[in-house]
């Protein structure tokens, strides 16, 4: 468990007050505050993310919930860089957060100890199904609450591909060399990448685990598993050994130049700009700042060709990021109960939409007036969710193998220097166990 891991230096921490001299954002932050009540019924909440992104939309419920509960503060702290290191710290020294983000899936239980039991709450009923998993601990507890909805799959550019005479989004490895062969002939990049980043890989790599899953009979969760356990190998799953590596080595030949120095942003100024077609280890997150560059984009989105079945090339969706609230606040009854109205009212079921502008992690709720999630919602009307099979590995494991596959494609590590490293690394950093 997570009390057992080593004690961290605190390193570069960015305030909300410092997001807003470089952003345009309210400052809401007091890094004097304590938590707790007063002797006028006061109540003070300390708030801990490490989504920046998000720095206006949180504002934007703290100051509503100020019409809700006058007496509540709610004080907002966000990090852009070294989040996990500094929650650490904190943690190690007693000074845990009131509320505070971790990643959802294996990292629930790795904060089991500090977080509040959400089971029987309103919101834990209120969650979709899918992202209630997503926040529920090995022994059925719910222990997080999902910052956003999210999907992950293949961002492709419609004009491009009706440039190219691409009339269906190929499903196929066969189908998907063929459009490579049609963007080619037309003097179009195939790929946008952002192989900087770590943690795109784990986007990518988790659609083969799903579909190596599927062809040995079992559960995405069972068989990360089994590799966290050292119990199998990755040449033992042609999806893995063969297909995942394929294609990221045909991403690296037909995508934009030096890939690894190509990051996030970078991606999506040369997806959004037309330099290339399909953008990959992304997600529906990017829609507004491609829309941004060019307000006239038209985005579509597919699974990845994992194999030459079509019906294993499937979208992913579920809830990545979870908010925890410290079981041992002493104001732990009011967060639950400021999260229970967020999860709940007429007002949080709008929130995520309307000014998160993300997919809801709540039933009944509408969906953001974006094009991605509208293809998401028409495509699961006929097609089946994959897992969201990141979950199942700490982010320990995903860092590492990002920092493997970078290796590989810079041609320092072989393919089976590689798969050997990124068994190892499962075996020893990718369960909170």
């Amino acid at each position: 468990m997570f009390k057992k891991m080593m004690v961290l230096p605190i390193t570069l921490v960015l305030s909300l007050s410092m997001l807003a001299a470089c952003g345009n954002s309210t400052d809401t932050t007091d890094n004097s505050a304590s938590s707790g009540g007063s002797t006028d019924g006061a109540v003070t909440i300390n708030m801990f993310t490490a989504s920046p992104e998000y720095t206006d939309a949180f504002n934007a419920y703290i100051e509503e919930y100020k019409k809700v509960k006058p007496n509540v503060t709610i004080n907002l702290e966000i990090m852009q860089a070294d989040y996990n290191t500094i929650l650490k710290s904190r943690i190690a020294a007693g000074s845990t957060p009131d509320v505070f983000q971790t990643t959802a899936g294996g990292d629930i239980d790795t904060y089991a100890d500090y977080s509040a039991d959400l089971t029987n709450e309103p919101l834990a009923a209120a969650m979709t199904d899918a992202v209630r998993t997503n926040m529920t601990s090995t022994d059925g507890k719910v222990l997080g609450l999902p910052v956003k909805g999210n999907l992950f799959a293949l961002i492709y550019n419609k004009d491009l591909f009706a440039k190219a005479g691409i009339t269906e989004p190929p499903k196929t490895i066969a189908e998907m060399d063929e459009a490579i062969k049609k963007l080619e002939a037309k003097g179009i990049t195939p790929f946008a990448n952002a192989y900087k980043e770590w943690w795109v890989w784990k986007h990518i790599f988790q659609h083969y685990v799903d579909v190596a899953a599927l062809d040995a009979g079992v559960t995405s969760k069972d068989l990360v598993n089994k590799f966290i356990a050292g119990e199998t190998t990755i040449k033992e799953y042609p999806a893995l050994y063969n297909n995942f590596f394929a294609f990221i080595d045909t991403t690296v030949q037909y995508g934009t130049d030096k890939p690894l120095e190509r990051d996030s942003n970078a991606e999506v100024s040369d997806f959004a700009s037309g330099k290339a077609a399909i953008m990959t280890g992304k997600g529906a997150w990017d829609e507004e700042a491609i829309i941004k560059i060019n307000p006239d984009f038209k985005m579509g989105i597919m699974g990845y060709p994992v194999s030459d079945k079509a019906d294993q090339s499937m979208i992913i969706t579920g809830a990545d990021q979870a908010l925890r609230i410290n079981a041992d606040s002493p104001v732990a009854k009011e967060t639950i109960e400021f999260f229970n109205w967020l999860y709940t009212s007429d007002y949080g079921k709008n929130w995520f939409s309307q000014v998160a502008k993300v997919i809801p992690p709540i039933k009944d709720a509408p969906l953001p007036d974006l094009q991605m999630p509208k293809e998401m919602e028409e495509i699961l009307k006929t097609e089946k969710s994959g897992d969201l099979s990141v979950n199942y590995s700490l982010d320990t494991f995903h860092q590492k193998f990002g920092e493997i596959m970078q290796a590989y494609i810079g041609k320092s590590k072989t393919k089976d220097q590689a798969v050997e490293e990124i068994q190892q690394a499962w075996i020893q950093l990718g369960s909170a166990q």
